[in-house]
């Protein structure tokens, strides 16, 4: 996400830092290259002309340019200013109104609006909700069964839509039913087309009326880039959209759609999909999103994954089998897969300050997330009995777990050196005493008395 667009601009940053003071010529020369960035992340020109001009402006001014650290002070107006341009502050969805209160998605067809339902629902019932998902796309072939399989794996009811409806009828509907089985939040999966047509946005005034949703979001594909903001314009004139949700965010998305979106259409940005998984939804917030495309980071949505996934009694335990010097391949398994609920490696590896400025990482290859899922599979081939104690696993049970999870004995053989040089590493945390590093006894030098 945005990985070119923040190298290029890490690069200007860092000519800047390189100048001992700084000048109305190299300041302008700066903005010049952050402005080719912002264009080949296929940002709207006129956004990213505004953009310059306020950054410069504010750049340029003598209390920058007199500053002990003016290339700092550089970053921190551009970083002020792209946490105003994605929307300045985290807008969450506005539920008002009569039980239930309605989210109507709407988008073109291939955005992700019906995983997004899924991804919806998923986040608002993890918050005490009670949502209730319908299916209202009759003409794409599989929608509606699409979206009852992704109910079913988040236990979340949906409506019995048929493609022989009326997409009308089936909104009045299923506000109907909802109430009677007193659900909260009715999410409504419209339908797309390739295109914009008078036929699709006729059919969205008419639910719209039936139902009046308290919100109207807008599903764009991050990938499209500033297409993404002609669409939506078109869509928030003819239907007063709330928001927008941005889905293939965990792509080589450009970041066109994330930072033309708002100026453009004064409409904000609420959430963003950064992975296939249903739990791969993010409340959007521009000065997290800021840091991330300036290489900061974002701890903070780190910690927020991390409290998700981490059950707190696993951990204590873990911590008192680390101790103990207990710690197995069974409990290695089971952190690699709590890792994986927390995102891509890379995603996890741009959310850490400073990682991205480390000269020593720049050559290194991307992490491979199928490195992962091939120790999963060889972890998960052993018995029980092996996962506890790696020391009874001898060359032929090698074999056997080698066949058993589609891998070599090599491949093996390099999990369980991992595995044994990662107990070492934890050993020599706990320290020489194994009480997590106390202090060995000194000798007393001969000849000296008590």
């Amino acid at each position: 996400m945005f990985e070119s667009l923040s190298d290029r601009l890490n690069d200007v940053f860092k000519k800047l830092r390189g100048h001992g003071k700084l000048t109305e010529e190299n300041i302008k020369d700066a903005m010049r290259e952050v402005r080719m960035a912002l264009l080949e992340a296929d940002v709207n020109f006129k956004v990213v002309k505004e953009f310059i001009a306020t950054v410069t402006e504010k750049a340029a001014g003598r209390d920058v340019l007199e500053s002990l650290s003016p290339g700092q002070q550089v970053v921190k107006v551009v970083h002020d200013e792209l946490i105003e341009l994605l929307g300045g502050q985290d807008e969450g969805l506005k539920l008002t109104g009569p039980s239930p209160a309605i989210i109507m998605l709407v988008g073109l067809q291939g955005s992700g609006k019906t995983t997004t339902a899924g991804k919806l629902a998923r986040f608002l019932k993890s918050k005490g909700r009670r949502p209730y998902l319908v299916p209202a796309d009759v003409y794409r072939p599989a929608a509606i069964e699409q979206l009852r399989i992704l109910g079913k794996s988040i236990s979340v009811p949906v409506h019995p839509s048929r493609n022989d409806q009326n997409p009308v009828s089936i909104c009045r509907s299923a506000v109907t039913a909802a109430q009677e089985h007193r659900h909260d939040i009715l999410i409504l999966d419209t339908a797309g087309r390739l295109h914009i047509d008078e036929v699709l946005m006729g059919e969205l005034a008419q639910i719209k009326t039936e139902v009046r949703p308290a919100e109207i979001l807008f599903v764009a594909d991050a990938m499209t880039g500033q297409d993404a903001v002609t669409v939506v314009e078109k869509f928030n004139n003819d239907l007063k959209i709330t928001g927008v949700i941005l889905t293939k965010m965990e792509g080589d998305a450009r970041g066109g759609a994330a930072l033309s979106i708002k100026k453009v259409t004064q409409k904000p940005i609420k959430f963003v999909g950064t992975g296939e998984n249903l739990d791969a939804l993010e409340i959007f917030h521009p000065d997290r999103l800021a840091s991330r495309i300036l290489g900061m980071g974002d701890i903070l949505t780190l910690i927020e994954k991390a409290e998700e996934v981490i059950d707190k009694k696993k951990a204590e335990k873990l911590a008192k089998k680390i101790k103990k010097n207990a710690f197995t391949l069974e409990d290695f398994l089971d952190q690699i897969q709590q890792i994986k609920k927390m995102g891509s490696l890379e995603q996890i590896m741009g959310m850490i300050p400073g990682l991205n400025r480390i000269k020593q990482l720049e050559k290194m290859p991307k992490p491979d997330e199928r490195e992962l899922v091939r120790v999963e599979a060889i972890i998960k081939s052993m018995t029980l009995n092996e996962r506890r104690k790696h020391q009874i696993i001898n060359a032929s049970r090698r074999q056997r777990i080698a066949r058993g999870s589609g891998t070599t004995v090599q491949d093996v053989n390099k999990v369980i050196k991992s595995y044994t040089e990662m107990l070492k590493m934890m050993k020599k945390m706990r320290g020489p005493m194994g009480g997590g590093g106390g202090k060995r006894k000194r000798k007393r030098p001969k000849g000296l008395s008590r």
